[in-house]
């Protein structure tokens, strides 16, 4: 077994849990629960291919299955809990009212898109199918849009991180530890770009709103 802490600690996580703690995970942060999803599916696959103790297409279809299933229960939930319920206790899990409004204001425009696509949106992953219940989208819609999103997603980044890892191992040297602090880099720096984008989506969204307040008062007085 390698030295390495975070592979000590992937190897003892997955011989105790196997392939069902990926499924897991996936599935509950697709249910609208803030949990770090992606961050274990990457070093999941990245597991693969430094250790060989694991199958990246098992890695793959449990990120999978975990992703639309948990996506399909937070579809109920939001269907079940409504905007009201969504409204008073959605701030417990980081679903605040500025991002239900966003997410009003997503669904209003593009629909299903946001499904297929929000998933590589990190808040959005977490909850786009409890705002896509609370809008009452079409189940059957959603389950298309669902599947293609968590399969394209999932897979994706699973496959992509696998092959990423296979290709630094053979590297040794100045040259593998510069792509390693390059990748870290692009990381880092996705995340801050998310967060900004996430920003201004939502004075977007909040303009949006106050303009359409005023124009109901505005036909509302003549």
């Amino acid at each position: 077994m390698t030295g390495n802490p975070l592979l000590q600690h992937l190897e003892h996580l997955f011989q105790h849990y196997g392939y069902g703690v990926i499924g897991v995970i996936i599935m509950l942060e697709s249910m609208g629960i803030p949990l770090p999803a992606e961050t274990l599916l990457i070093s999941a696959a990245l597991y693969c291919a430094t250790t060989h103790k694991m199958n990246i297409a098992w890695v793959a279809m449990a990120a999978i299955i975990g992703a639309i299933m948990g996506d399909n229960f937070g579809y109920l939930i939001g269907r079940w809990l409504g905007y009201p319920l969504l409204e008073r206790h959605g701030r417990r899990v980081g679903l605040t009212a500025a991002r239900l409004q966003t997410g009003r204001f997503l669904f209003r425009r593009y629909g299903g898109i946001v499904v297929c696509l929000g998933r590589f949106i990190a808040i959005l992953r977490v909850f786009v199918a409890l705002l896509a219940g609370a809008n009452r989208m079409p189940w059957g819609r959603f389950v298309v849009y669902n599947a293609l999103g968590g399969i394209a997603w999932a897979g994706g980044y699973a496959y992509a991180a696998y092959y990423l890892g296979h290709r630094i191992t053979r590297i040794s040297g100045p040259v593998g530890m510069t792509l390693a602090a390059c990748g870290g880099v692009v990381a880092v720096g996705g995340v801050v770009l998310l967060r900004r984008h996430e920003r201004r989506l939502t004075a977007r969204v909040e303009a949006a709103a106050r303009q359409e307040m005023n124009q109901s008062q505005q036909e509302g007085e003549t």
